[in-house]
């Protein structure tokens, strides 16, 4: 399901009632037609903090875990993940 998506003036105006909405769902922010904030329940947010990933350098990795790179291929069931990294 789409996150809701409100302008800033009326997320002002109805300050409450979507501040509850976004507990249960993000609520995707607005201002001047661009994504400006998403609001979100604590524990989503202390959810994907724990998930904060690592970056390093490839020229770092093993050898064996780059040849495995270079070779990996993505399940069908996932091709549709491809373009959200494109």
């Amino acid at each position: 399901m789409p996150a809701m998506r409100v302008t800033a003036s009326q997320f002002q105006q109805a300050f409450g009632a979507l501040s509850d909405k976004a507990r249960r769902e993000p609520v995707v922010v607005t201002k001047h037609g661009n994504d400006s904030l998403v609001v979100m329940a604590a524990e989503e947010w202390e959810r994907l903090k724990r998930r904060e990933r690592r970056a390093g350098l490839a020229a770092e990795l093993p050898e064996e875990w780059a040849e495995a790179v270079r070779h990996a291929e993505v399940p069908a069931q996932f091709a549709y993940l491809d373009a959200e990294l494109k």
